[in-house]
């Protein structure tokens, strides 16, 4: 079987990982990396010793397939010249910044019967895959990623570059449609909102928390999951899982707790019988190599991704719901509709509100 070319486009951190890691894949050769920096093209040249080219349009003949890793604003057209030119395209999250231009990526790989997968590593993560089979039937989801500030990816906020992850896991597990979005978020050193947080609320009842920030001293990528059947937490960082599986008296709620004795001295018998902590042993794996894998799999049997291109379109729709949530919402209420959005600044200094409040204090 012929080897399947492929070029990564954006010789920045992430695409030197992709081309890297393609190498290893069997099947696979990578014949281009692009960039327009002409020093992230030596670099990448010297690294990875692979031929470098300023411009994506140079190499359209000359490969099966693409990796996108340019910068999110970019992704639209560039992963359309590859479909445009009968290529398979990885194009990194998020897909595209509207729905629009999501939604045309994947028609385009529909008409031209390509595979267009989407970048949302985390579906391949340790923890989310051991967790599977817990993970049926949510019913209140709450998903935190906060990372130190990142100095690349500015050009979109905090939703786009982390929250998005998250949304895309919530998302895979209900098919039901989105009927209630409430956000805020603000923009404290970029150009976009640096920390956000959100409700949805779906149609099937799933109600979904989320909280990110890109400017915390801590980093935290962590979910927990409450369903019809159990408890799930999830650590991608680390990767851990664990999921507790309520007994079935637990489930039917005949169980009484007088059964078991004195409340005080429950504890011991209430976890060991009736609300039982599992936490595997995770295999170490590379994420980001399994999602490679997973792409040369769809190009070779025509099968679908395990994140398609409707996935990451559906996705960016929710993203952009928060972000329009985000956008009107007032920080003072009613009694000043103007401050309101990621770069709505408070009324007074912090200092001056908490020298108001103890004068208060003191005179009451």
């Amino acid at each position: 079987m012929n080897k399947v070319r492929f070029a990564v486009v954006g010789a920045g951190h992430l695409g030197k990982i992709h081309a890297r890691l393609l190498q290893s894949v069997e099947g696979a050769e990578v014949v281009a990396i692009t960039d327009p920096s002409d020093a992230a093209r030596a670099a990448a040249a010297e690294q990875l010793g692979l031929p470098t080219y300023a411009d994506h349009s140079q190499v359209l003949d000359r490969v099966d397939a693409a990796i996108v890793a340019s910068p999110t604003d970019l992704h639209a057209r560039i992963a359309a010249d590859f479909l445009q030119a009968g290529k398979h395209v990885l194009v990194e999250k998020p897909i595209t910044t509207t729905l629009r231009d999501a939604e045309m990526l994947v028609d385009l790989a529909r008409r031209k019967r390509l595979t267009l997968q989407v970048g949302h590593v985390e579906r391949f993560n340790p923890a989310w895959t051991a967790a599977s089979e817990a993970l049926q039937r949510p019913k209140y989801i709450e998903a935190t990623r906060a990372s130190s500030f990142p100095g690349r990816c500015l050009d979109v906020g905090v939703v786009m570059d982390l929250m998005i992850h998250d949304l895309d896991l919530v998302l895979s597990l209900t098919s039901a449609e989105v009927v209630d979005v409430q956000a805020s978020g603000m923009a404290i050193v970029s150009d976009h909102e640096d920390i956000a947080e959100a409700r949805v609320t779906f149609g099937c009842g799933l109600v979904a928390q989320f909280k990110a920030s890109r400017i915390s001293p801590t980093a935290t990528r962590q979910m927990q999951i409450f369903g019809e059947r159990g408890f799930v937490e999830l650590d991608f960082s680390g990767p851990t899982a664990s999921w507790v599986r309520p007994s079935q008296a637990i489930l039917d709620r005949t169980f009484d707790l007088d059964s078991l004795g004195d409340p005080r001295g429950a504890r011991e018998a209430l976890f060991a019988e009736h609300l039982v902590l599992e936490s595997p042993a995770l295999e170490p794996r590379n994420a980001i190599l399994d999602e490679l894998h997973d792409f040369m799999i769809s190009i070779q049997s025509g099968q679908t991704p395990t994140v398609s291109g409707a996935d990451g379109a559906r996705a960016v729709a929710v993203a952009n719901q928060i972000l329009s949530a985000i956008a009107a919402h007032q920080w003072h209420g009613a009694a000043d509709a103007s401050v309101r959005g990621p770069h709505a600044r408070p009324c007074e200094a912090i200092e001056v509100a908490s020298e108001r409040i103890h004068r208060t204090r003191r005179a009451a």
